[in-house]
């Protein structure tokens, strides 16, 4: 077989599409099937096609396929809120499997204004993406939502729950799971006054971790108080919230943080006004950040895989591009982590 190297001078050249299916034993097509994203490719394959093209350092002419397709072999990726560290997480995982694939990938920030994810999504429109995938800052927003009826290529939603008139394939977490867990958790150390601190409403993360706490809570029959105070997903909103709660007359004896941001907000408040957490006030964050595992004590955490959350909303994009007219809707776990933030709360 021709060595992927020219001999001569050691320079490289380009290897053909051919090389890979002979080293890889298997037809033209079916490395074309794979490279595409194909979702009709057995996993045998798939791995004979790429481990040849690893080793012979296979470049695909994307620009000649798309000119072929009439396709820009561009992806575009709306972020509610690109400075969140879990956005940075979701696009790595998105990226890395549509890159493989042939496609790059294109962002713009929301800066969690609703008006932006209707703009931004216009926006690709006119870049000619071939598809979206969508982290949207509100999931109502009648701007958004008709800009995204009137769409004409494949979306894929992150986290969150479109009316179904809108065409989208979705991949989210099942956020009710953890927080149902990590309250009950808490009600077994003792705590009978808990708060919940978290985002907007008008997103699928928001409502599903106010209402699975509000679930657990109402089955104590009145044994347990809860305080729910909605907002943005935002360090802004996660202080005052805080200096609300501990400022009452009655305050909680444990505090969830429905999100990062929220827990730095937080987290700010409880410094400042000399709590010690564990000991004064128990807290419980969603997202394990490496804030949650570093900051002493360390903070229990509701955790996903925010990187699978990517590269499934990646594949699901991409087998609507290889032509499925499925919409599927995927749903990953939550797992709560106890750690000693949680503790039994102080005598008295």
């Amino acid at each position: 077989m021709t060595d992927a190297r020219d001999a001569g001078d050691g320079a490289r050249r380009r290897t053909n599409m051919r090389e890979v299916a002979e080293l890889a034993e298997v037809a033209i097509s079916s490395v074309s099937r794979v490279l595409s994203g194909h979702p009709d490719v057995s996993q045998d394959m798939r791995d004979r096609v790429l481990d040849a093209v690893a080793q012979l350092e296979y470049e695909p002419d994307f620009l000649a396929q798309s000119l072929r397709r009439g396709q820009t072999l561009s992806v575009g990726f709306v972020l509610a809120d690109i400075s969140n560290p879990l956005m940075a997480e979701i696009v790595l995982g998105a990226e890395a499997e549509l890159r493989g694939a042939g496609y790059s990938l294109l962002l713009m920030n929301s800066e969690n204004d609703p008006a932006l994810d209707a703009t931004h999504v216009r926006f690709f429109q006119g870049r000619r993406v071939d598809g979206m995938i969508l982290s949207l800052v509100s999931e109502s927003d009648p701007r958004t939502i008709g800009t995204l009826r009137a769409v004409d290529v494949p979306l894929v939603v992150v986290d969150r729950r479109l009316d179904p008139d809108v065409r989208a394939s979705s991949v989210r977490n099942d956020h009710a799971a953890g927080m149902a867990e990590a309250v009950r958790h808490l009600l077994e150390l003792g705590h009978r006054r808990v708060a919940l601190i978290t985002g907007a409403l008008d997103t699928f993360p928001g409502r599903e971790r106010m209402e699975a706490m509000k679930r657990v809570i109402a089955a104590t029959r009145g044994q347990v108080e809860g305080r729910y105070l909605p907002g943005s997903f935002s360090a802004d909103h996660g202080d005052a919230a805080t200096r609300e709660l501990v400022g009452s007359s009655n305050p909680p004896t444990a505090i969830v943080c429905g999100g990062n941001q929220l827990l730095i907000g937080c987290l700010r408040v409880i410094q400042e006004r000399g709590l010690e957490v564990g000991r004064d006030i128990s807290l419980v964050t969603c997202d394990d950040v490496a804030l949650s595992a570093l900051y002493r004590p360390p903070i229990a955490s509701i955790s996903r895989d925010t990187v699978a959350l990517g590269r499934t909303a990646a594949e699901l994009l991409l087998k609507r591009l290889a032509g499925s007219a499925e919409l599927e809707d995927v749903v990953l776990p939550t797992t709560y982590t106890p750690r000693a933030s949680a503790a039994p709360p102080p005598a008295g």
